[in-house]
């Protein structure tokens, strides 16, 4: 099976941060859960992933594209940071402000915007004002946001950080659930069991370097 991304020889160092990291493929329509502890490299794997960094060395593949190609590149990843930002104004405004700067027709955008809500659990948040909802609601309208774009892969920094332990349940499904949908996701996490709830496959970084899969991810 053609990897969605591969990464090659990777190394990319800031002051003292070294990130280093020899070969990694990330298969289709799966979720993989990113753990470390703090500055072991998590968040920097998965921006230079989201092509919002460049690594001094090594390349970034995607299938049949190269990362030269950083347009159409970013048209296959989305990155949802760890506390995401809404524009104001509502939900739908939100999701249908990167549908139009792409030029998708309005029925379309109208269309996407209604399967993508349902997908995430928010059915009939479309004119739902952003200012108004909790930070678990919030989480999901980004996450929408992103999968809107009908991404192949799909990257969360820490996404249930700012959710509380009784809506953690629900978000934790809808990440289970995503691969269905065609996407492939990967999410960082200090919860190294969280990989098992969710039936991620567990992706451990030490000291700036990915562990191999059966040494015992200890931080």
């Amino acid at each position: 099976m053609e990897p969605v991304v591969s990464l090659k020889h990777l190394l990319f160092t800031r002051g003292s941060f070294r990130l280093s990291i020899e070969s990694l493929e990330l298969v289709p329509k799966k979720v993989y859960a990113l753990t470390g502890a703090n500055g072991a490299g998590k968040s920097t794997l998965l921006r230079i992933m989201a092509l919002l960094i460049n690594p001094q060395r090594g390349v970034v593949q995607f299938p049949g594209i190269t990362t030269g190609d950083a347009d159409h590149l970013r048209r296959q990843v989305t990155y949802v940071e760890q506390s995401p930002y809404l524009f104001q104004g509502t939900v739908s405004d939100n999701l249908a402000f990167g549908l139009k700067l792409r030029g998708v027709a309005r029925q379309e955008q109208i269309r996407r915007i209604s399967l993508t809500l349902s997908i995430v659990g928010l059915e009939g948040f479309e004119q739902r004002k952003a200012k108004e909802l909790s930070c678990g609601e919030t989480q999901r309208v980004a996450l929408a946001r992103a999968l809107v774009f009908k991404p192949d892969l799909l990257l969360l920094d820490e996404p249930t950080a700012n959710i509380d332990v009784n809506s953690r349940p629900a978000f934790e499904g809808l990440l289970a659930r995503l691969p269905k949908y065609g996407v492939t996701v990967v999410f960082s996490t200090h919860d190294r069991f969280q990989a098992q709830r969710i039936g991620a496959e567990l992706l451990c970084i030490r000291d700036g370097m990915l562990q191999a899969q059966d040494t015992l991810c200890l931080f």
